[in-house]
């Protein structure tokens, strides 16, 4: 199995609702997941933008220009909730592959809950929570509280990118198979059968999706989901999109910038992802994001920072060698562990959860990082799994032609463990797994995010955000170019600052209700 460690506001927030129950439920009874599932990813490749690939398309149908949506009562999602009062659905049709306009297409969903103000309305605003792999049709209802300001003047609009649950989801292997790896294959190996194992594995997993969905993968890029989002803002009636892209999101968000600069309008992003990185570059920053963040956390214990790295560090290992037993017939591995690790660094507020798991861990039980770990995994208390990791292997793997070797991702160990005694091993040994055995050749290149004649971006990022680290900001800021890329810098900790900083959440809402754009450089803190 490979999977990186997700970037995404979902799992912060998740968190952060959880709170509650899951330190109720640690009275009573990966980083890394489930192996195969890529549950715990990165941003993958660059998305493979490049200057004048818009243009060079061939225009589209009037069936696809002229679609109406009808928009109809929300189903609720399997094993979900309604969405409530006031949300309506609706599908919108996209070419399969933008080279052909008039061939086979897809269904991208939609959801819309409408400006409160008719008079003052301003328009749709388009959100993308990043992933990539999140589904905004299933999201955006639930994180709707927290945008309710924005609510007054825009319609709030989520959609399922290609690829992603309702838009024709990327399924690559059974809940039986990947409970089945998570059991199996070891994420860190340590001998030729456990690499070999791990190997097969990333390939099984790359020959499930073929089987499944053959004919979708090599199209998910994030280049034509940009082109998608043209299409949506247009059948919706905007001149211009406005959209708040969180995580991958802002990755998507600077590709259509990039693409439609001239309908690009007020746009927000969040927890930034680095335009300038290739995949190992990838790893390379969420191996130093999250080991920030975890000497971050473990100051405010008042433990040593490396004291506590190689405490966790040694639990790891003990892992390795034997799995902790949990109150049901699952054990608690080494990778499942890292997941449970992972999850409570995507937000301060979890903090707590995360002394609490550690705390069991090293007191023999597991219980608690485990049901940390299923979060992250979406994996329910029957054993069934989200499919929005296999979304996410798809687009990341469809994003970029590197296929790193064993070889190099066993050159990259020394390196990795030095950065990070606890994440680094499983990061450094990821990108072999990760796109190496992919049955579908990747677009090269890096992600040319210029956008001339873009209205301002806003550019958040948070000092101590551990998946998407904060020097990707700046680098996005400067790559949209001068007067389009407005940098924020959010002083705390977390993935993604808006609802957790006032501050930032007022500049944001200033841009983006009233058009007030802050001073690049403007610094807040949370």
């Amino acid at each position: 199995m490979t999977k990186r460690v997700r970037v995404r506001a979902v799992a912060a927030a998740a968190t952060a609702a959880l709170v509650a129950g899951v330190v109720a439920g640690c009275q009573g009874d990966g980083a890394a997941g489930s192996a195969g599932a890529g549950a715990a990813p990165s941003a993958g490749g660059a998305a493979p933008v490049r200057p004048g690939s818009s243009a060079g398309m061939p225009d589209l149908p009037a069936a696809l220009t002229g679609q109406k949506p009808r928009w109809g009562a929300c189903e609720a999602p399997e094993g979900g909730e309604d969405p409530g009062e006031g949300w309506r659905c609706a599908t919108v049709k996209v070419p399969l592959d933008y080279r052909e306009p008039d061939g086979e297409t897809l269904a991208v969903a939609l959801i819309r809950k409408e400006a409160r103000e008719k008079k003052g309305r301003i328009g749709s605003l388009l959100f993308n929570f990043g992933g990539p792999g999140a589904s905004g049709v299933e999201m955006l209802p639930g994180f709707a509280p927290g945008y309710e300001a924005l609510n007054a003047r825009y319609d709030l609009v989520g959609f399922d990118p290609r690829g992603v649950g309702g838009s024709s989801a990327v399924v690559c292997r059974s809940d039986e198979e990947q409970a089945a790896a998570e059991k199996r294959i070891d994420l860190t190996p340590d001998t030729p059968a456990e690499e070999a194992a791990y190997l097969k594995d990333g390939a099984d997993f790359g020959a499930g999706c073929a089987r499944r969905s053959g004919k979708l993968i090599p199209h998910v890029t994030t280049g034509n989901t940009a082109r998608d989002m043209d299409v949506i803002r247009h059948v919706l009636g905007d001149d211009r999109l406005y959209y708040f892209g969180i995580s991958y999101g802002t990755q998507l968000g600077a590709a259509y910038a990039h693409l439609f600069p001239k309908h690009t309008g007020r746009t927000v992003l969040d927890a930034v992802v680095d335009p300038t990185a290739d995949s190992l570059g990838h790893a390379r920053h969420q191996t130093t994001g999250f080991q920030r963040a975890l000497n971050n956390y473990l100051a405010s214990t008042g433990e040593d920072a490396a004291e506590g790295t190689a405490r966790i560090a040694r639990l790891l290992d003990r892992l390795d060698e034997r799995p902790l037993p949990t109150s049901g017939d699952r054990k608690l591995t080494e990778g499942l562990a890292l997941t449970g690790i992972v999850l409570p660094l995507y937000s301060e507020s979890s903090w707590p959860l995360l002394t609490e798991a550690l705390r069991e861990a090293e007191g023999g039980r597991g219980d608690a990082l485990l049901r940390l770990a299923d979060m992250y995994n979406e994996r329910d208390e029957d054993g069934r799994y989200g499919t929005d990791s296999h979304s996410q292997r798809a687009i990341s793997c469809a994003d970029t032609d590197q296929r790193p070797t064993a070889a190099e991702a066993k050159a990259l160990l020394p390196e990795f463990r030095r950065i990070s005694p606890v994440f680094g091993e499983f990061l450094a040994w990821d990108t072999a797994g990760w796109c190496a055995n992919w049955p579908v050749k990747g677009e090269g290149g890096g992600q040319d995010v210029s956008a001339p004649g873009a209205q301002p971006i806003l550019v958040v990022g948070t000092t101590g955000d551990p998946a998407t680290p904060y020097e990707g900001a700046r680098k996005m800021a400067d790559g949209l170019g001068k007067g389009v890329g407005v940098l924020v810098t959010n002083k705390g900790e977390g993935h993604g600052a808006y609802g957790t900083s006032g501050c930032v959440t007022r500049t944001v809402d200033d841009y983006l209700l009233r058009g007030k754009v802050p001073a690049d450089g403007t610094t807040c803190s949370s």
